[in-house]
């Protein structure tokens, strides 16, 4: 959802979004290459081409902004960790094997304005001094890789792309590659593996992707939003951008709210609004239902409740408040939730998407859907509660990478706010909850019952 609006927090709640990237999806033919002209697209690159290269990561340096794709690094200073004259190519490479569970804001960008980050990736490759770049995108998203290959064919045909690229000399050529479909290759190394085509798994590091990424040379990996934003931060200056959000977390960025709202959606707004203002915007919670937990950042951030309507979602707010900000991916969850299905299910998730790679996380992962599938069906202890709390605690921090603490997180995160919930699936033999109850139909259902009575 996107509302064409100025920033404004002392009046209507809509007046709290900053639609940049999503100004215009909703716009015929927002993909195409004269939809994007026509809101100024590609007069950030005409500017970033006037400037040195140097000058332009330290341009976007002193912006703030930081990477859209979790971790929130500072996107200029990773720019600016490229060794420059070592003979050796350097690579740009675009992660949008958009796949965290909750997560769903680059492939809408990408499917309604692939351009914005096509303008980004010309950009950046000029700053890094970089002549070939890739994005790496989801192989189901078939629609969306349509999308992107006519986007590339059009940037190409306007001299965006290819040889000396709008008579600044530089040359660069652009590969769209399709994913096989494993959530590890969100992982920014295991995403290198699998595109030089090997097993998809994470690579020790030091070295890092920036001294020996993609075929052993200097490589940048930046997230869809992170590349997409840049343009605007180039054609409307880094104090335009820097007006919005927070100090330490300045701009635009999307956030995908999910789960049981009333308008679910893409809501473009500044670093550091709360879940109560976008829940003001999408009609709260459906009728009748209140908000029992959610997620900041998907499924792999520690879950908040409704004490944390008012956490500044931005990287500090939340950071304080014991979660991580992520992929900002807010599921949203009503009391008719049981949060030990709910947790399940996302262990199962990541149990599934593991590599094997390393122990904790391969053996860990398994044995936390044994027990919580006992504990769901009813068949668990109390020293079982205990037992998740430990393994969670070896896989945390001692996995080779991130996919292990975004494992452990739900289970850290629901026993200390929910552990009687816990208590009751084995005190009272299973499940308390209805999982129908939870479902859409199931307020058809009940509304249905009452017409006819």
């Amino acid at each position: 959802m996107t509302l064409a609006a100025e920033i404004d927090n002392e009046t209507s709640p809509e007046k709290l979004l900053a639609p940049v990237l999503s100004a215009f999806w909703d716009e015929e033919k927002s993909w195409t290459l004269e939809t994007y002209r026509r809101h100024e697209g590609y007069e950030g690159l005409r500017k970033a081409l006037a400037m040195a290269p140097d000058d332009l990561i330290a341009y976007v340096k002193d912006a703030g902004l930081r990477g859209r794709g979790g971790a929130g690094f500072p996107t200029g200073m990773k720019w600016q960790f490229i060794p420059q004259g070592d003979g050796k190519p350097h690579y740009l490479v675009v992660n949008a094997d958009e796949s965290e569970p909750g997560t769903c804001k680059d492939i809408p960008l990408l499917f309604a304005n692939p351009h914005s980050l096509i303008e980004g990736i010309v950009i950046a490759c000029y700053a890094i001094r970089s002549s070939h770049a890739f994005i790496y995108l989801r192989g189901e998203v078939v629609p969306v890789l349509r999308r992107l290959h006519e986007a590339v064919r059009e940037a190409y045909a306007a001299g965006y792309l290819g040889k000396n690229v709008l008579g600044s000399g530089l040359d660069l050529e652009l590969t769209v590659h399709a994913g096989a479909g494993a959530y590890i290759c969100g992982e920014e190394t295991a995403l290198l593996d699998s595109l030089e085509g090997r097993r998809g798994q994470p690579r020790l590091r030091p070295p890092f992707p920036a001294v020996a990424g993609l075929y052993a040379c200097p490589t940048v990996v930046n997230n869809v939003e992170s590349i997409a934003s840049v343009p605007a931060i180039l054609n409307r200056g880094k104090d335009w951008f820097k007006s919005m959000g927070s100090e330490k977390s300045p701009g635009f960025t999307l956030y995908s709210l999910s789960g049981h709202v009333t308008s679910p959606g893409q809501y473009e707004a500044p670093l550091g609004i709360t879940l109560r203002q976008l829940l003001d915007m999408s009609g709260g919670m459906r009728a009748g239902h209140r908000l029992k937990f959610w997620t900041p950042g998907g499924s792999s951030t520690p879950m908040f409740t409704d004490e944390h309507l008012d956490v500044p979602l931005d990287y500090e707010g939340v950071g304080a408040a014991g979660s991580m900000l992520g992929t900002k991916a807010l599921q949203c969850f009503d009391e008719t939730t049981c949060v030990v299905r709910a947790v399940t299910r996302w262990t199962e998730f990541y149990a599934h998407e593991s590599c094997g790679k390393c122990t904790p996380c391969r053996e860990g992962t398994y044995w936390l859907v044994q027990l919580l599938r006992d504990i769901e069906a009813g068949k668990g202890v109390m020293a079982d509660l205990d037992k998740l709390n430990d393994i969670a605690d070896n896989i945390n921090g001692k996995s080779f990478c991130a996919l292990g603490d975004g494992a452990a997180s739900p289970i850290f995160s629901s026993l200390k706010y929910f552990r009687e919930e816990y208590e009751q699936h084995i005190t009272g033999g299973g499940c308390p909850f209805d999982p129908a109850k939870s479902t859409l139909w199931s307020d058809r259902a009940d509304q249905h019952t009452e017409v006819n009575a």
